[in-house]
């Protein structure tokens, strides 16, 4: 039986597609806007949002001992992909390991406790919807559009940087644990940024 009543499509209004990836300015942008504003918390979770390049469900699921042995931040982490099941490894630069040691002593956290606990007491850390948020405020504090990038933003932005930089596309599948070559193709742009690219070198 057909009703009269209209249902609004879910994407009315919505930016759809992939989300841009930060440029080196914007991360260096965000950074220095969060050291500003002592955001000690924001901070090691950029931070490590960038060099994990783990999906927004994977990092907000990391606990204190899938990064650190002790005291000691490890300078290379491994964690298991909940959407793959499948391990991938990640490395944890100099100053991402003092933005979480700070984070950790700040938090007084132990090695079992998750290392980005939410602050409302019937979720055990902050949730996929809170990072997107979070990520959102990041963006828009530095002058960006906050519907142009999302969680998956953070997940691209090193990659990104990598590929442009070294054109490993192999590199870059293994840090983003993609199983086919094709997904990270896909997930990048890279067959049509390229291509845009060498036909901006050829003039006619």
């Amino acid at each position: 039986m057909k009703t009269s009543q209209s249902h609004e499509p879910w994407n009315k209004g919505k930016l759809i597609g992939q989300k841009s990836p930060l440029k080196l300015k914007d991360i260096w942008a965000i950074r220095i806007h969060l050291q500003l504003d002592k955001r000690i918390r924001d901070l090691a979770l950029f931070n490590l949002a960038i060099d994990s390049k783990l999906r927004g469900c994977d990092l907000v699921d990391l606990r204190v001992r899938d990064i650190a042995h002790g005291n000691q931040i490890m300078s290379r982490a491994i964690v298991m992909q909940q959407k793959t099941k499948r391990p991938v490894q990640f490395e944890i630069t100099e100053q991402t390991r003092d933005a979480v040691a700070a984070w950790i002593a700040k938090a007084n956290l132990n090695s079992e406790q998750y290392l980005f606990p939410s602050r409302l007491s019937k979720f055990p850390h902050i949730t996929t919807r809170q990072y997107a948020r979070i990520v959102h405020r990041w963006v828009g504090s530095i002058g960006l559009d906050p519907a142009d990038y999302g969680t998956h933003t953070m997940r691209r932005t090193k990659a990104t940087l990598i590929y442009r930089s070294t054109k490993n596309i192999r590199a870059v599948q293994l840090l983003l644990g993609h199983s086919r070559l094709e997904s990270t193709i896909r997930y990048l742009g890279i067959e049509v940024d390229d291509a845009l690219e060498i036909a901006e070198q050829i003039e006619i």
